[in-house]
């Protein structure tokens, strides 16, 4: 059981460990000897009969020479030799050790993948030199004429002791020449010219053995798995091997087509099989959503900023947003209320490569800004995609799109699994791939009675949609957003329904979509139902959705006849969409007729008191926030529900000494609005110091308060 547990272990290695194992202790003679011979008994018998794809010659040198051990070795377990010399015992404990390092070397050999043993051919043939070497030693220094042995026994051990001497390092040539074969694929597409079909299945079915579509995705998974393994190595490159997985991806459809796939991809026309979530969209995206760090969002559109840039105040936004907030004939900063001395923006370089850094760590999609080459000094763009990768990538979309329009049903159902992947990672590959047609037949897929092609199609969709300039395509394409509204409202799936929610969070962050998509029949409501009854991470994909429409003055209304407010009300005691929900809801208040609508719920309030007695610090702040909007909008009916609320007087007096700098302006706003109240004495008369501290702190700067709502934290896009 240790044995396999090392074996195990040594396996997830990247590469095979020549310095894993301690020598035996407390073993007899006669017991070390009898282990040796089963060890290299085990060896030959799993080894012997094996073929290998590569490294033939160096793992037959290798197990010919653990066979004259075994020969060896039995020889001295049948004679009963004992009082063996101490420098014989010292070499058959050094055996031990190669025995097992042999194991590992041919183990790595045999369960590695073709591909990755090619580009690794170099390196492998190394560790086979370096076994030699070390028997060559071993074999030096044992005692041979000290050991009774038989004549022929002993011309043996001479002999491979002559040959391991004469042993050098050998590459086989032929395995160098496919090596060089497959770097001069990527040449080939590097220099834009896409290599020969006949030319890839001599490489592939017929040199490499890989002859069918399962057998060549257990090579791209492999080689994957080494892109994580060999992250910030010098050789190989991530860069490189992601060029080799889009060549191999490339490869496989145009070997093997669309149709040789196991049930994994796809379910029978009208079938109803019920899949775990990992099932149908795999667990890739285990956790969809990560809260972004505060300074890393824009005040503005609450997302990531890609090119953050400092305003005259001396605030950050990102370069579009506060673009537009100027462009609409603002003079003053958004978080401020400052009059703006001049409209100059002043790139934040320090702020973006941290940005740029912290999405690498996190797994979340980075795109530079159009007219920026990304490169930043501490930032390693070492798995920056090659011409060579980006043009293999663009011609397996070419494939993939083809079959969207031509193929069977499994095909197509196929194809929008591969486009959904390719879609993942990539300005590059996101453009070229709605550039080359895919958005109008994904749009077909989306009613597709198959419940895996429609999930893969919307999924696709979303992960299309986080490059801005396909967010246009997709809502310019004639019934694409009803659609995905229909796949929300009616999805076969519980994944369809939450990326269809995701997919309007991405496009509603164009300011101009957010009234399209709340005028869209049913996907208000849908959001708001899936807010209610959903999972954890669809809940998580309405609440944001409903916070980006909520920050359009215009969908207020339709959000309150949709359902959507009372919604957000009842996700206050949910602590996982708390916060948004709150943001929301301060959003929608700072309207009189959703002030209105608010505080007509019962539960509005004493959600939001709750929230500020046990939510998070920005959940706090919004809570606060929404409170101060309603007594502002909501007119007395609303402030005497607010005033009359238990224990907020504490909870006030908490946050003016406690909160977040935002919390405490608002909590002092709040104050002072109950001091007008005429009976504020009775309520608020506990604030004392604290009260009149924070409110002499902010007396000066309440006007601009109105402006200055919270907001939840961002919510980053997911790629699915």
């Amino acid at each position: 059981m240790a044995t396999a547990a090392i074996f195990s272990s040594l396996r997830r290695r990247r590469s095979p460990s020549l310095e894993a194992f301690l020598a035996p202790v407390d073993l007899s003679e006669v017991a070390l000897v009898q282990t040796l011979a089963t060890v290299s008994a085990e060896l030959v018998a799993d080894f012997s009969a094996k073929v290998f794809c590569f490294q033939r010659k160096n793992t037959r040198s290798l197990i010919r020479k653990i066979e004259v051990f075994l020969v060896l070795l039995d020889y001295l377990k049948d004679s009963g030799s004992s009082g063996l010399p101490s420098t014989a015992a010292l070499c058959f404990k050094e055996l031990y050790l190669l025995l097992y390092r042999s194991k590992i070397l041919l183990d790595y050999c045999a369960q590695s993948s073709k591909l990755w043993l090619l580009l690794q051919n170099h390196s492998i043939s190394g560790h086979f030199h370096d076994l030699n070497q070390e028997i060559s030693t071993l074999l030096d220094v044992f005692p041979l004429n000290d050991v009774v042995l038989s004549e022929d026994i002993r011309e043996q051990v001479e002999l491979m002791q002559r040959q391991a001497r004469r042993s050098r390092l050998f590459i086989d040539k032929d395995d160098e020449l496919l090596r060089i074969r497959f770097f001069g694929f990527l040449d080939e597409f590097e220099s834009g010219k896409v290599p020969n079909s006949e030319e890839l299945r001599l490489f592939f079915v017929e040199r490499l053995g890989i002859r069918d579509a399962k057998s060549c995705r257990v090579e791209i998974e492999f080689l994957e798995e080494q892109i994580v393994n060999h992250e910030g190595d010098v050789e190989p490159t991530v860069s490189v091997l992601n060029g080799f997985v889009a060549i191999t991806r490339y490869s496989r459809f145009l070997l093997f087509g669309f149709e040789e796939e196991d049930d994994q991809v796809g379910l029978e026309m009208g079938g109803s099989v019920k899949r775990q979530r990992k099932g149908l969209i795999t667990q890739e995206i285990a956790e969809t959503f990560v809260t972004v760090p505060k300074d890393f969002s824009c005040p503005i559109s609450l997302d990531v900023m890609r090119d953050p840039v400092i305003i005259s105040t001396g605030q950050t936004y990102d370069r579009s947003s506060i673009a537009r907030w100027m462009e609409e004939g603002h003079c003053t900063c958004p978080k401020t209320g400052q009059m703006l001395v001049n409209n100059r923006l002043v790139p934040n370089r320090a702020l973006r490569n941290l940005i740029m850094q912290w999405c690498t760590a996190h797994g979340v999609p980075y795109d530079p800004p159009e007219g920026t080459d990304g490169s930043v000094e501490s930032f390693s763009t070492a798995a920056a995609p090659t011409r060579g990768a980006v043009e293999a990538t663009r011609a397996t979309a070419t494939l993939l799109i083809q079959q969207l329009a031509n193929g069977s049903q499994r095909a197509k159902t196929v194809a929008a699994r591969e486009i959904r992947l390719l879609a993942k990672t990539g300005k590059e590959n996101r453009a070229f791939i709605a550039e080359a047609g895919a958005i109008p037949h994904l749009r077909k897929l989306l009613s597709s009675v198959n419940p895996v092609a429609q999930e893969n199609s919307v999924t696709a969709m979303l992960n299309l949609s986080i490059y801005d300039k396909n967010k246009s395509r997709i809502m310019d394409e004639e019934g694409c957003l009803g659609l995905i509204v229909e796949v929300l409202r009616f999805g076969h799936t519980t994944e369809a329904r939450e990326n269809a929610a995701a997919t309007l969070f991405s496009l509603s962050a164009v300011h101009d979509y957010k009234k399209r998509i709340a005028d869209e029949e049913g996907a208000v409501e849908a959001l708001a139902g899936l807010l209610r009854e959903g999972t954890p991470r669809g809940k998580k994909d309405a609440v944001t959705a409903l916070f980006n429409l909520s920050t359009h003055t215009e969908n207020c209304v339709r959000m309150i006849e949709a359902g959507a407010v009372a919604a957000l009300i009842g996700a206050l005691g949910n602590e996982g969409v708390a916060e948004e929900a709150a943001g929301a809801l301060a959003l929608i208040v700072r309207q009189p007729v959703g002030a209105e609508a608010v505080g007509k719920e019962e539960m509005a309030v004493a959600g939001l008191i709750a929230m500020m007695r046990c939510g998070t610090p920005r959940g706090k702040e919004n809570a606060v926030a929404a409170l101060l909007e309603l007594c502002r909008c909501g007119g007395a009916a609303a402030t005497e529900r607010v005033v009359k609320a238990p224990m907020l007087a504490g909870l006030l007096q908490t946050l003016l000494f406690t909160g977040t700098k935002r919390a405490r302006r608002k909590a002092a706003s709040l104050a002072r609005v109950f001091q007008r109240c005429e009976n504020a004495s009775l309520h608020f008369g506990g604030l004392g110091v604290g009260y009149a501290f924070a409110s002499d702190s902010a007396a000066n700067r309440d006007s601009s308060f109105a402006g200055d709502v919270s907001v939840p934290m961002s919510i980053s896009v997911p790629v699915l």
